[in-house]
């Protein structure tokens, strides 16, 4: 029992926060395409995340999902994406391809 509680702890803390207003402007637009149901630029946007680096609090396979952030230049999809809870306003933004997390705080 200990030990879950203490993962669970580890999970919580395995990520940090950032501003909207820091975030850059094309996750902006995503977050704008998130709240208005589409269309998405991607057929993989919209898809579960499952979560599998365990970065992100634990949850039941379909609770998180993710979208593509684009990135100028890129070639392909890249590497920042905003991956999204069930919660209201449950947005985490990785611009490392899920290295890392940063919980998006609407309010700033």
């Amino acid at each position: 029992i200990c030990i879950g509680d203490s993962t669970s702890s580890v999970a919580a803390l395995a990520y940090g926060d950032i501003c909207y207003s820091d975030l850059p402007s094309q996750a902006h637009d995503t977050l704008d395409l998130i709240e208005e149901g589409g269309p998405y630029p991607y057929p993989q946007d919209g898809g579960t995340f499952y979560n599998r680096e365990g970065l992100l609090p634990s949850r039941a396979t379909g609770y998180y999902h993710e979208y593509t952030v684009e990135t100028p230049g890129s070639p392909t999809r890249g590497a920042r994406r905003v991956v999204t809870g069930d919660s209201y306003q449950e947005d985490y933004y990785t611009a490392d391809h899920y290295a890392s997390f940063d919980l998006v705080d609407h309010g700033c």
